[in-house]
């Protein structure tokens, strides 16, 4: 499978009888003025002391300007540090231009959310937070990848500077793919984890493959339920199947999260098609064809789809990183933002990052 067929696994998503509407304006707007005056625009500098809540009113940038690429998704298991957290988050954020990274994964280290977040905020970074669960979506009782669901909900309710860094809590990985649970039931646990996190305005989404969906007469219960949609884009793995056939009316702003080409294959990552290649080439030539649709992107209606790179780091996903498993930039990846231009960052500028700690 070469990109090209990959993109007919794409494009029929957001281009194929989709129907959007524009999200209501929670924040700033697309003004070029505002656009840097509002979390996470480019320019924008955190204050030096923890806002009022009052400010959340006009904190966020309008989800209508976020298109384009906007981050990593992050491996979390391996517990970082602090001071490990904050030179990697330095670097998506300074080095890539990223706005968003979204954390993957699961850390049962006391204290650790509460570092992502300093990290987060120290760097100007927004997180999508992805609960994974890996059988019940049950709050009160399970695990989902945490010691304790409730510690984890208690610590975004509780650090003050939680609410500022935190755009989303994306609630399962594939659940619907995976047949964790029926999709009205996950509708339901959805919603009650928005009641949970009502009282500091934070989002939730399920992260899921269009199949997931779509195997499910739409699962429209699930839709309704979620506050934007997240879609997994792994082309690789396709059958060339009808996967992404069949749109659906789509009416919130969309993101694909999961989102790349792999360089080497794995246990975990393996082809159902005897023609997909998986190298360093096809893995760059995936990110140079979403930003050659990014005009694409940008003119879906209700703000365009953003997407981020899947992932930061070889070690943290073997062969879905930007940088390899030594450190080391494995190709020139500058791809356009909806407010910097690729010429922002030069390939001369593309810095090896030494150290495989991240």
């Amino acid at each position: 499978m070469n990109l090209w067929q990959a993109a007919v696994l794409l494009l029929p998503i957001i281009l194929g009888s989709v129907k959007t509407v524009a999200l209501p304006a929670k924040g700033h707007s697309d003004d070029a003025a505002a656009a840097q005056q509002c979390f996470p625009a480019l320019n924008f500098r955190m204050p030096a002391n923890i806002p009022p809540d009052s400010a959340l009113t006009h904190w966020w940038c309008d989800p209508a300007t976020e298109h384009a690429f906007l981050g990593f998704s992050y491996e979390v298991t391996a517990c970082h540090s602090l001071d490990q957290l904050r030179a990697a988050f330095h670097d998506i954020r300074n080095h890539f231009r990223s706005r968003y990274v979204r954390l993957r994964g699961a850390c049962d280290r006391d204290g650790f959310y509460d570092d992502i977040v300093e990290a987060a905020w120290e760097n100007s970074l927004v997180g999508f937070f992805l609960l994974i669960c890996a059988s019940s979506l049950d709050l009160m009782v399970t695990t989902c990848g945490l010691a304790d669901a409730t510690d984890y909900f208690a610590s975004l309710n509780s650090n003050r500077k939680a609410k500022f860094v935190t755009r989303v809590l994306q609630f399962g990985s594939e659940p619907l793919f995976d047949n964790v649970l029926p999709h009205k039931e996950l509708a339901k646990q959805v919603a009650q984890a928005k009641t949970n996190l009502s009282s500091v305005g934070i989002p939730v989404t399920v992260s899921e493959l269009a199949f997931g969906y779509q195997e499910r007469d739409g699962a429209q219960d699930v839709l309704d339920a979620v506050d934007s949609i997240n879609i997994h884009m792994l082309p690789y793995l396709s059958q060339q199947a009808s996967t992404a056939r069949n749109a659906w009316p789509l009416e919130k702003k969309m993101y694909f999260d999961e989102n790349g080409w792999p360089s080497v294959t794995s246990e975990g990552v393996q082809p159902h098609s005897p023609d997909a290649v998986a190298d360093v080439p096809n893995e760059h030539d995936y990110y140079v064809l979403l930003d050659q649709h990014c005009e694409d992107l940008k003119a879906v209606v209700g703000g365009g789809v953003g997407w981020f790179a899947h992932i930061y780091n070889d070690n943290q996903e073997l062969g879905y990183g930007i940088y390899d498993q030594s450190g080391n930039s494995k190709f020139p990846f500058n791809p356009r933002t909806s407010q910097v231009p690729a010429s922002f960052i030069g390939v001369k500028d593309m810095q090896v990052l030494n150290t495989g700690n991240f």
